[in-house]
């Protein structure tokens, strides 16, 4: 199970700069509004100090980290949604991804223009917002008027159940309302899902700062307002100097640590934030450890035992006999999968089991 997520904002909030140094790829970056004309994509490994200690006590062959896919998209603008700037092609990026990193400008730069001409980030974060509402609208709309009709007359429950959704969500959009505001019911997730909202993704601000105020430790008038609003969306929020990240990104793996420390930051800000855009979907980690390789595997929290073995493949789901496991912290304290044995803390679980974050798998199937 991977994990995209759509980096968003206005021009020039330094978007590119993020993914160039989450990436460490090439992206253009230059000092004026979309100089990003296709999406940029790169493919980063979600950072986790578990996987290297299980293989110390393992000794694999290798370690396979799980990933998260990371989509640079062009800088959004006041109209995007009716094709302003460069609009819906854009737009239509953003649909595919799981969920949002919307990067707001909490620095001044005389170097670097603001193409509203001046740094506010609520209006900045208000301009985004309102254009996916706008063309969340115009999509919901459009599906209302597709079955609206057929709707009010037909004993076709799925389609009422649908019917019933879409107004539901027409209206939260029409008061200024996303769609991950409206409260969905267990028969309409499906509709839900089919319908790709932009405003139903959840959303990680992150806010950019000078260099001056990442390292100090002290958040500005700008980051307060940011982190009041997202508190108040029930969103998410971060602080990042992207500046500074694409920096430590250019250096050698040898000598991250030592710049990082210098700088008061006990690891670089980037992987707190994939972390953050890692939980963001609610998802957790699980481990298979043997002689040829430790791995790490991406699932929802609440997964069962069979759908967690499915994320490996589809016959291990299939023919689901058992799942025989034990927790990371388990090994942590007993060095050993033999001397966690013999501690009594291996277990053999059946298909109502759930899978904890942290848990080392051993999968028993039969197709």
């Amino acid at each position: 199970m991977g994990l995209k997520v759509g980096i968003v904002g206005l021009p020039n909030v330094g978007k590119s700069t993020l993914f160039n140094a989450l990436t460490s790829a090439k992206a253009e970056a230059a000092n004026y509004p979309f100089c990003t004309i296709d999406p940029n994509v790169g493919v980063v490994t979600v950072p986790d100090e578990r996987l290297k200690k299980i293989s110390d006590f393992v000794k694999p062959q290798k370690q396979v980290p799980t990933i998260m896919e990371f989509v640079d998209i062009a800088g959004l603008v006041a109209g995007a949604s009716k094709g302003e700037g460069l609009g819906n092609q854009f737009l239509a990026h953003i649909r595919e991804t799981d969920a949002i990193l919307h990067v707001v400008r909490c620095f001044e730069d005389s170097n670097v223009v603001h193409v509203a001409g001046s740094v506010d980030p609520l209006r900045d974060i208000g301009t985004i917002n309102t254009e996916l509402i706008l063309a969340d609208l115009d999509s919901v709309d459009k599906r209302l008027k597709r079955i609206e009709k057929t709707a009010q007359t037909t004993k076709d429950a799925q389609l009422k159940i649908e019917y019933a959704l879409v107004k539901k969500i027409s209206t939260a959009l029409n008061d200024g309302q996303p769609a991950r505001s409206v409260t969905v019911d267990d028969p309409e997730l499906p509709f839900m899902k089919e319908l790709h909202l932009l405003t139903a993704k959840p959303v990680l601000y992150v806010c950019n700062v000078a260099e001056g105020e990442y390292t100090s430790g002290e958040p500005s008038a700008w980051v307060k307002t940011v982190t009041a609003h997202a508190k108040s969306e029930n969103n998410q929020h971060i602080v990042i100097c992207s500046a500074i990240e694409a920096e430590i990104s250019q250096l050698p793996e040898s000598d991250r640590n030592e710049f990082t420390q210098s700088l008061g930051m006990k690891e670089p800000g980037l992987n707190r934030l994939i972390r953050e855009a890692y939980s963001l979907l609610n998802l957790i980690t699980y481990f298979t450890a043997g002689e040829k390789e430790v791995r790490a595997w991406t699932i929802a929290k609440g997964t069962k035992a069979p759908q967690a073995a499915g994320v490996i493949h589809s016959d291990f789901e299939r023919g689901f006999i058992r799942a025989e496991t034990y927790h990371y912290n388990d090994l942590l304290q007993n060095k050993s999968e033999a001397a966690v044995k013999e501690a009594g803390k291996y277990r053999s679980e059946g298909k109502e089991y759930v899978v904890h974050d942290g848990d080392i798998m051993l999968f028993r199937f039969n197709v």
